[in-house]
């Protein structure tokens, strides 16, 4: 028999913290590029939310993410998860973080849309996720106990009798079967299925898509968030544009230098998911937008925002004396794998942890800066369930047959024009006609088409706007629709598959 090693699925934020809390026991993590490369963690710029301040306290913090939550989140989890923030923190300094300070030694706390206080740690400036990857990667290193396999994908896992048995692998020997009772899904989100992201090329879901096709289910999957900043410099991934930076009292202008958003509910700090469309809106009436710190920040601008600054830089452009071109982008999933309280997915032995699970906390629309800290937190109960669960005797398993590398490419166009910041039933059918034969196709784009095919499946069955989903044909909260929708694979291909009846697809 073999011995049944935890395995984690990712090596960002989630995944590294995890494997480090189920310390001294042995665990395997899989990373599909070396350790800090590739992982959306290390490219957070907004940084840790957390109520530290003197004026702040879990309570207000909680307000805070349920008004930007639409209605949707799982209110106890929200508390739980917040009120554990401080804790959080502290570990993370345990770990070796480095926060940035004031000059009294206090925390140098900061501002972003829709909290109402200054509650966002920071570290290194812009820098705070490649910080805290900085001290995570040199824990890991010290800790004996966790293996790394670097350039390792996962590629499928195996379930027999309904529960987790092992995973199917991609390394640099080719394919592998790793036998495992127990796996947490730490992948990431979502944004590189759309044309226009923020997030890793790499990150298109690969987490859900694993999940789904070992049978679990999966929740809020139409929530996609699209930042309003990201540089529109035509690269791809687009670099983001911090939330920090309208913080710290940036303004976004037009072509003309007008406030277009002067009159919307925050102006500039409203909901992220009021300012994307507002923003896209102006793009899609020929008009171009800015984001203009000249003011607010000139000269200052590059010691405050060094990374910022530097990818205008290589665009050519000094946001000091420039205002900064911006466009919308797709940046963070609420939706993910849905899960209890310790990261239980509804699959036996499988747990999942950071923005590859959908835990409640975010509901509609993630609140700024929550992300990390959900990752951070949820991270310590998952590996602490995973832990008190009984490994089992697993036998050899015979070589799996490796699917395809998945391409997204073909997929990116096809959700960002259905799928993206506005919808409707037209659209969202028509990228089912084209994504249904993708994902029956069995090449590479059969996985990244397949979970768009689940998008837009759980986008058509939510008939209402609320959060960061836009229904034109829906452009209103819908009557009793406050309520949390999940969806498997066998239903969204079955939905998919009668998709010229519009009644199939209602929830």
């Amino acid at each position: 028999m073999t011995q049944d090693r935890p395995i984690v699925i990712g090596a960002g934020l989630a995944g590294l913290m995890t494997a480090l809390h189920l310390a001294p026991m042995p665990v395997l993590v899989l990373a599909r590029a070396p350790l800090g490369e590739a992982a959306a963690s290390a490219w957070a710029q907004g940084g840790v939310a957390a109520a530290v301040g003197p004026d702040d306290d879990p309570a207000r913090h909680l307000q805070d993410t349920l008004a930007a939550g639409d209605g949707l989140c799982d209110a106890a989890i929200a508390a739980r998860i917040l009120g554990a923030a401080p804790d959080t923190i502290a570990a993370l300094l345990r770990r070796g973080v480095a926060f940035d300070r004031a000059g009294d030694g206090r925390f140098a706390l900061g501002l972003e849309a829709a909290h109402s206080r200054h509650r966002i740690l920071h570290a290194a400036g812009d820098g705070t996720g490649a910080e805290i990857m900085r001290a995570l990667i040199a824990a890991v290193r010290r800790t004996p106990s966790i293996t790394v396999l670097e350039h390792t994908e996962a590629r499928r896992l195996l379930v027999e009798d309904g529960r987790i048995r092992g995973v199917l692998v991609a390394g640099p020997h080719g394919a592998m079967t790793l036998p495992a009772g127990r796996v947490v899904l730490a992948s990431g989100g979502i944004g590189g299925l759309f044309a226009h992201t923020t997030n890793p090329p790499q990150a298109w879901g690969q987490g859900l898509l694993l999940a789904a096709r070992a049978g679990a289910a999966l929740a809020d999957l139409e929530f996609v968030q699209f930042h309003p900043t990201a540089l529109a410099t035509g690269t791809d991934p687009l670099p983001l544009i911090s939330e920090a930076v309208r913080g710290e009292g940036a303004l976004l202008i037009d072509e003309t230098g007008s406030r277009f958003l002067a009159d919307s509910p925050g102006a500039e700090l409203g909901p992220r998911d009021v300012v994307a469309r507002g923003i896209f809106r102006h793009l899609a009436a020929g008009h171009q937008v800015f984001l203009d710190a000249r003011q607010a920040l000139g000269d200052r601008f590059a010691k405050r925002f060094p990374a910022i600054a530097a990818a205008c830089r290589d665009a050519g452009l000094d946001p000091a004396t420039q205002p900064i071109p911006v466009t919308p982008a797709a940046h963070f999933h609420m939706g993910g794998v849905a899960v209890d309280a310790v990261g239980r997915s509804s699959v036996a032995g499988l747990w999942a942890c950071g923005e590859t699970a959908s835990t409640g906390l975010h509901g509609a629309n993630r609140l700024a800066s929550n992300s990390l800290l959900e990752a951070a937190t949820c991270a310590c109960w998952v590996a602490g369930d995973v832990a008190a669960t009984p490994a089992v005797r697993l036998r050899p398993l015979a070589e799996g047959r490796l699917p395809p590398l998945p391409d997204p490419a073909v997929v990116r166009p096809i959700l960002w024009r259905h799928v993206g910041l506005l919808r409707d039933a037209e659209g969202l059918r028509a990228a089912l006609r084209a994504l249904l034969p993708l994902a029956a196709g069995g090449g590479p784009a059969s996985d990244p088409a397949t979970l768009g095919l689940m998008l837009a499946v759980a986008a058509l069955r939510r008939e209402e706007s609320r959060g960061a989903h836009a229904r034109s044909d829906f452009p209103t909260h819908g009557a009793g629709r406050a309520r949390r929708l999940t969806l498997n694979l066998a239903e969204a291909m079955q939905a998919a598959a009668g998709l010229a009846d519009p009644v199939v697809l209602r929830a």
